[in-house]
């Protein structure tokens, strides 16, 4: 009875406390305290700009994604939630739609799905289906406006009456020889992106092995799934980005340093890095502008709350934390998973709620990060949860504004019943 009464009284702590102190999902457009309000949770702070109206995310279907916990912890991501066209940017004056389970076009004008943000080196995966007669393909590494294929894309083609260029070949760049048709069928492509170097397989053979030596090559750039002619549909669309390197190294906190003040303990255990107490930040002492971020990590204990600061300013005793915070809190509303109480794990604190809490409490989980420009999105356990702009303006502390440069990434120790432990943290900086 004991235990329990104290987890009762630290989960009414966590409630009054909040990630400083959260905005209530039944009064999303409440304003951010003043700084003296957030001592407790984050240290002496500067004022801050009121938080501008946060929506709550619809409810929707919750597919779990194509991927196995291994692939999960290797840092594989949806897409697709196979129920919606969230986290793509939708091109106007086009026929993309969700139709069972898939992604389908099959008329207008030629056009592009593509993501929101671009990606240096990845591994790839789809299933496609190309109605007999259509014309689409698969644009990585693109850009925005892509004219020239031998220049601005790698357009991977699906197209068996393609001229020059069928079903597997580079448009304008590499001809891949004796690939069987594809048309009225469903088919898998997996496709890796590894510095100038690119390798397809097709229903698990191989039938690309090119490394661009021309002066078009292209080493970074969005990911685009086309629409040409003909009726398409793409189902099981998954990512990962490659060169993630470790931030921790599982012996000890080298790389890293602890904030002036901080209450927190951070201490190895058995490999696990242990936050336990607060407030208090642990930061990187390199600084990261567009990055790939994977965690693994476990909150130890029903309703606790912690927080993966980035783009933070450097941690004072005055001003600990003054930077985005990916959430790390698994509590909901009423107990049900599309109403996170406290913004919800993958969530930009106070700025883009978590669509649903996807992982539990006392498991460890996997949350990533792509963070570019103004651009952010997030996935937990696979699942992406959030894609966010921030349009304010500039500011060097995103507490008060949109921060487009460096910063430091920082784990916070939230309060006194913190108890946290990341298993491993990687990161990629990425090209703009």
């Amino acid at each position: 009875m004991a235990s329990y009464s104290m987890r009762r009284l630290s989960l009414l702590f966590m409630l009054c406390l909040g990630c400083s102190e959260p905005l209530s999902p039944s009064n999303p457009t409440a304003k951010e305290p003043p700084a003296s309000s957030a001592v407790a949770a984050d240290g002496p702070q500067t004022p801050v700009a009121p938080a501008p109206p946060v929506t709550p995310p619809k409810p929707v279907k919750f597919i779990p994604p194509p991927l196995t916990p291994a692939e999960i912890s290797a840092g594989w991501v949806s897409l697709f939630d196979g129920v919606s066209l969230f986290g793509w940017q939708v091109p106007a004056d086009n026929s993309w739609q969700v139709v069972n389970g898939e992604i389908t076009a099959d008329s207008g004008d030629p056009n592009l799905l593509l993501t929101p943000f671009t990606l240096d080196d990845f591994e790839f995966r789809c299933q496609f289906h190309l109605a007999k007669g259509g014309n689409s393909g698969i644009f990585l590494r693109t850009a925005d406006n892509a004219a020239d294929p031998a220049i601005d894309t790698y357009e991977l083609n699906i197209c068996d009456s393609h001229k020059s260029h069928r079903t597997g070949s580079l448009v304008d760049r590499f001809f891949a020889p004796n690939v069987p048709v594809v048309e009225g069928a469903w088919h898998n492509y997996v496709v890796r992106c590894e510095g100038p170097r690119i390798q397809v397989w097709l229903d698990g053979k191989s039938i690309v092995d090119f490394t661009d030596q021309t002066a078009g090559l292209r080493l970074s750039g969005r990911l685009g799934l086309q629409y040409r002619e003909g009726r398409v549909a793409f189902r099981d669309v998954c990512i990962r980005p490659l060169g993630l390197r470790p931030l921790f190294n599982g012996t000890d906190t080298a790389g890293w340093r602890t904030v002036p003040d901080s209450k927190a303990s951070f201490d190895v255990r058995e490999g696990l890095l242990h936050i336990s107490g607060g407030p208090g930040f642990l930061e990187t002492e390199q600084t990261f502008q567009d990055f790939a971020l994977k965690a693994s990590v476990r909150i130890n204990g029903e309703g606790l709350n912690g927080g993966i600061f980035f783009r933070a300013e450097s941690g004072t005793a005055e001003a600990p934390s003054n930077g985005y915070e990916l959430q790390l809190s698994n509590l909901t509303k009423d107990g049900d998973p599309d109403q996170p109480a406290d913004f919800g794990t993958g969530a930009i604190f106070r700025r883009a709620p978590a669509r649903r809490i996807i992982a539990a409490d006392n498991e460890f989980l996997t949350v990533v990060l792509i963070a570019q420009a103004d651009h952010f999105a997030s996935w937990v356990n696979g699942w992406q949860v959030m894609t966010w702009r921030d349009q304010r303006p500039d500011d060097a502390n995103p507490r008060k504004g949109r921060r487009l440069r460096d910063g430091h990434i920082s784990l916070q120790g939230h309060d006194p019943a913190t108890s946290i432990d990341f298993q491993s943290i990687h990161a990629d900086q990425l090209k703009r």
